[in-house]
């Protein structure tokens, strides 16, 4: 009988596992947003996948690259906007863009909650 409400139990927690660990934390405190996603955003930019993309298509861009992040309430980007930059490789630009803007964040944001992050990357 313990048997059966062991493996009843270690079920259970397996099957509701994914739906607690799918719930994100909702941010409300802008500067914590703004941290969360230069953090998150860091992450993605040294990351072991990034780093490949860009080497195969860009392994000869270097320099300073400053744009500006939208995020919007699920956590996804709304937009992505170059204020600065000493790389002039258009195709680089765009392959920042569109890296950037299919990034979703690891958090949410109240309802109607909208930010903007000035983040400044060095390749």
């Amino acid at each position: 009988m313990q048997i059966i409400r062991l493996v009843f139990g270690l079920t259970f927690l397996l099957l509701i596992s994914p739906v607690i660990n799918a719930q994100k934390p909702v941010l409300t405190d802008e500067d914590v947003v703004t941290e969360t996603v230069t953090k998150e955003i860091d992450g993605v930019f040294h990351s072991e996948e990034f780093t490949k993309k860009k080497n195969k298509k860009f392994a000869d861009v270097k320099g300073t690259m400053t744009i500006d992040i939208g995020v919007i309430q699920n956590g996804k980007v709304s937009s992505f906007f170059k204020v600065e930059s000493d790389i002039k490789n258009i195709d680089f630009i765009n392959f920042m863009s569109d890296y950037v803007l299919d990034h979703k964040f690891q958090f949410k944001l109240e309802k109607q909650q909208r930010y903007k992050i000035r983040y400044t990357i060095t390749f």
